[in-house]
């Protein structure tokens, strides 16, 4: 199996990080991602599909990676889906803030509402940046792995390098369990 470079992932999966799947998954597939960053918008539905046809063998990890050099908005909005997940709604605001360009406060404050959150929760956590040592966390986790770019994606700890495509990605993640099964 071809994974490009052998980056590894150097911070493995913690119990307090954002997962979708079961820990029992056959796969782990994470993703450093920056909520403006178009790469990553366009990789999100790909991970949605696959999450979709892998089922329970596959578990999904986000992490934050906002470009700031890049993006405006990026380190807000992450700020702003930790803010979502102290409120139990982190995937919410995560699928929510991947689908929408607007990442601005205003904005921001809105898609709160819109999700359901307390708005005035959400305002103090932001205007406070309660949430910016996980995101630097996460950064600093990135960079140790080797994440330059986003998305970043690592399969069972090595750094995924194949094409972002939905055919592509599934291949390998069938491939990574057929090696665990045989």
């Amino acid at each position: 199996m071809d994974y490009g470079a052998l980056s590894r992932l150097a911070k493995p999966v913690m119990e307090h990080e954002h997962v979708q799947g079961p820990a029992s998954a056959v796969v782990t597939l994470v993703e450093y991602g920056d909520y403006q960053c178009p790469k990553t918008r366009a990789a999100y539905k790909v991970v949605k599909k696959i999450q979709q046809l892998s089922g329970d063998w596959m578990r999904f990890v986000f992490r934050h990676f906002p470009m700031t050099d890049k993006h405006e908005y990026a380190q807000i909005a992450a700020e702003a889906v930790e803010s979502a997940g102290a409120q139990g709604l982190f995937w919410e605001m995560h699928d929510y803030l991947i689908r929408h360009t607007q990442l601005d406060e205003g904005s921001l404050m809105d898609h709160a509402e819109e999700i359901g959150l307390d708005v005035d929760r959400f305002e103090s956590d932001l205007a406070d940046h309660l949430y910016v040592q996980r995101i630097k966390d996460d950064i600093a986790g990135g960079m140790d792995s080797g994440v330059t770019d986003t998305p970043a994606f690592f399969m069972n700890g090595k750094k995924y390098a194949g094409a972002l495509t939905e055919d592509a990605m599934l291949e390998a993640i069938e491939a990574i369990a057929d090696e665990i099964e045989d």
